[in-house]
């Protein structure tokens, strides 16, 4: 499976080259266009409890879109919000990303929902995590450009919670107070991620959260 980001950072497009017989799944609403010779079909990927899981609880949608090519054929996707895509090679390897995050990916890798447990409790982006699981080729959009921070064994690093992509299984991840009590509730930073490596870790430049405080109060009032 061909492919290239192009107009990166701001406003990323995926171009996905497919050969006869390939195919690529991917979120409903994610595809812009295509060429001729594609086939789509649209499934509950994991079946109905699965689709509900991914739905209420990992912030995707219900169904995945599988398109498979009768020849030789293209295929452009595109994130919901301006940012950037990460590719990520998996082989053998689970990845956990924030939901909203999934935008296509090889269709052997499986896409679950994990339970993060109650550390993440006061986390702005959930209680559940994206779970992608297997061997193939992982497109993941983000809300700015991406960051990729590969972590030594122990090392500890810090991340607004509304900043955070993806991270590897090994990576300890727990949502913590970014200092005192007067710094959590008055220095604009509240609570933040705190991962633990070894392994990868992504994050993105700009907050979806940071965003919309800012832009609701500049809505106009109702009179």
């Amino acid at each position: 499976m061909e492919h290239e980001t192009m107009y990166r950072p701001a406003y990323s497009l995926l171009k996905i080259n497919l050969s006869r017989g390939e195919t690529v799944q991917a979120e409903a609403g994610a595809m812009v266009s295509m060429s001729g010779g594609i086939e789509i079909e649209t499934k509950m990927k994991g079946g109905l409890f699965g689709a509900l899981k991914r739905s209420m609880l990992g912030g995707e949608s219900f169904f995945l879109n599988t398109f498979r090519a009768q020849q030789q054929a293209e295929i452009l996707f595109a994130p919901s919000l301006p940012g950037d895509i990460a590719i990520i090679e998996m082989q053998s390897q689970t990845f956990y990303a924030q939901s909203g995050a999934y935008i296509a990916s090889s269709p052997e890798l499986e896409i679950d929902t994990k339970w993060g447990g109650a550390k993440t409790f006061f986390s702005r982006e959930g209680l559940f995590l994206l779970k992608i699981v297997g061997s193939g080729t992982l497109f993941l959009s983000s809300y700015g450009a991406i960051h990729e921070i590969e972590l030594r064994d122990g090392e500890t690093y810090r991340v607004d919670t509304g900043h955070m992509v993806a991270f590897a299984q090994g990576v300890d991840y727990r949502v913590t107070k970014v200092g005192g009590l007067k710094s959590t509730l008055f220095s604009g930073e509240g609570l933040v991620c705190e991962l633990t490596g070894p392994g990868r870790i992504f994050i993105q430049s700009r907050s979806a959260d940071a965003f919309l405080l800012w832009l609701i109060p500049q809505l106009p009032k109702r009179q």
